[in-house]
């Protein structure tokens, strides 16, 4: 498997003194990771190199032949106020530092500084960079909100506003090393959402999927980090981990909610520092894979009571996004159910049914607690046992009633406001009985046989209804 290159933007190094622009790339890579560099001996070489737009983040000496590191500090925030620049110097003068920092310079260190300090120094830089990066991208998006790749969403069925408006921020925010929180119901699809997400990225690697669900801490290291051997009893060969697996790639935790607390700890760890250890390994790997992370729990809420770490939810929902339940979205019903329609069949070796008047209109009333996992499951189990050109609708009416007696009465009757609670008359029961009837007819768009089931009538009590209606 090829390196990855990090950061995606170059490094250029600037000094008169080669040995000191080797030395310090060589520190760079081996300490940091980061071995996109390119070296530069002549300051003016610098802005030709910088006009070629490869560069994010510039370190540059001060005391250099023909032009110094000022002009050329003055001359960057001039031409390319993108870029990001850190002075490291031979001089140790407070008003050195002053004026440069004035000029537009990131950060100011001295050749003599402690490494650790030099190179913390230079990610934060390089962070910052992304995130100016990510900035630039999701405005221009966000003018530009038309979705650019609509292919990369093929698998998720939708006509919906919202849908499409989670679409273009995906699109947005793919090439970010920023984590990527996805949250929604059971079934709504996030997984969906993730993989456009890394077709998006433009990352070489391949997705890779963990769901953490019921992972204790040891089997959570062990799965996203791996072991060397002899590092615990039964530990004969080495084991790659998940996170190497997906180098170059994506990482997707899903159902991230259930993580412990002491797994939560190891998590943020590696999104912080950006390395881990292998259990029974004292050398660290690096991180090379985009995180993505899925929970159909309120993170918001477990947070506040204790039970997700504050810091690792800041950290994860750097970009976020929601998908809305079906019940949100009942104008996808419709595209939905034909899709699945025409895959169940395929899938079942039969032609595809013709759906019953009315069908769409009566799933448009059911909740769907499983959401589009629901329905897709309705839709195979209706085909599976279809035998006539036309589908029967007595399978979906069975799912619907089933699932609501098994969630319960609380569930299936929610308790609502008394509608006539501000009449100062109340309407007779010939006239309430009326308006029902009226409702259902609308929401059935005239559906005699859909009216009937939404009022838990028949259908000749609804026509005889209707009739009396009629003759009045």
């Amino acid at each position: 498997m090829s390196e990855t290159v990090y950061p995606d933007f170059g490094i250029l190094l600037v000094d008169d003194e080669p040995d000191w622009l080797g030395s310090l790339a060589l520190t760079l890579e081996s300490c940091a990771g980061i071995c996109n560099i390119a070296t530069c001996c002549d300051s003016r070489q610098v802005m030709a190199i910088l006009d070629e737009g490869r560069i994010g983040l510039v370190l540059l000496d001060l005391t250099m032949p023909h032009l110094s590191g000022e002009d050329l500090l003055e001359l960057i925030a001039e031409r390319h106020p993108e870029i990001t620049v850190i002075v490291v110097s031979g001089l140790n003068q407070v008003e050195t530092a002053v004026r440069c920092m004035k000029r537009g310079a990131f950060d100011y260190f001295v050749k003599t500084d402690d490494e650790d300090r030099m190179i913390g120094g230079v990610l934060r830089g390089v962070h910052m960079q992304e995130l100016q990066r990510d900035h630039r991208e999701m405005a221009s998006r966000f003018c530009s909100p038309e979705i650019r790749h609509p292919e990369v969403f093929d698998a998720i069925v939708t006509g919906d506003r919202a849908m499409q408006a989670i679409f273009a921020y995906v699109e947005a925010v793919a090439k970010s090393p920023q984590p990527l929180l996805i949250t929604g119901e059971s079934g709504v699809g996030k997984e969906l959402i993730a993989r456009a997400a890394h077709r998006l990225s433009g990352c070489r690697g391949k997705l890779v999927t963990v769901n953490v669900a019921g992972l204790d801490d040891t089997v959570f290291a062990d799965t996203l980090f791996g072991h060397v051997r002899g590092a615990f009893t039964g530990a004969e060969q080495v084991r790659r981990g998940m996170v190497e697996e997906a180098a170059d790639g994506t990482l997707f935790l899903d159902e991230i909610g259930d993580l412990s607390i002491s797994s939560q700890v190891k998590l943020l760890r590696l999104l912080q520092e950006g390395e881990y250890f292998p259990l029974g390994s004292d050398l660290p790997k690096r991180l090379k894979a985009r995180v993505i992370v899925a929970t159909h729990q309120n993170l918001s809420a477990k947070e506040g009571t204790g039970a997700f770490r504050r810091d690792l939810y800041f950290r994860l929902r750097t970009h976020h996004v929601h998908v809305p339940p079906l019940r949100e979205r009942r104008g996808d019903i419709p595209l939905l159910l034909d899709h699945f329609l025409e895959e169940a069949a395929r899938a079942l070796g039969k032609k595809k049914p013709t759906p019953p008047k009315g069908l769409a209109q009566f799933l448009a009333t059911y909740g769907f607690p499983g959401n589009v996992r629901e329905l897709k499951a309705m839709v195979y189990d209706a085909v599976s046992v279809h035998r006539d050109r036309m589908l029967s609708m007595d399978s979906f009416v069975k799912a619907v009633e089933r699932s609501q007696a098994e969630a319960g009465p609380a569930a299936v009757t929610p308790p609502k406001e008394n509608p006539f609670a501000g009449f100062d008359e109340l309407p007779t029961f010939s006239d309430a009985a009326a308006f029902l009837v009226m409702e259902a007819m609308n929401r059935a768009n005239g559906n005699q046989t859909l009216a009937a089931r939404l009022l838990g009538i028949s259908q000749p009590a609804l026509s005889k209804r209707l009739k009396m209606r009629q003759s009045i």
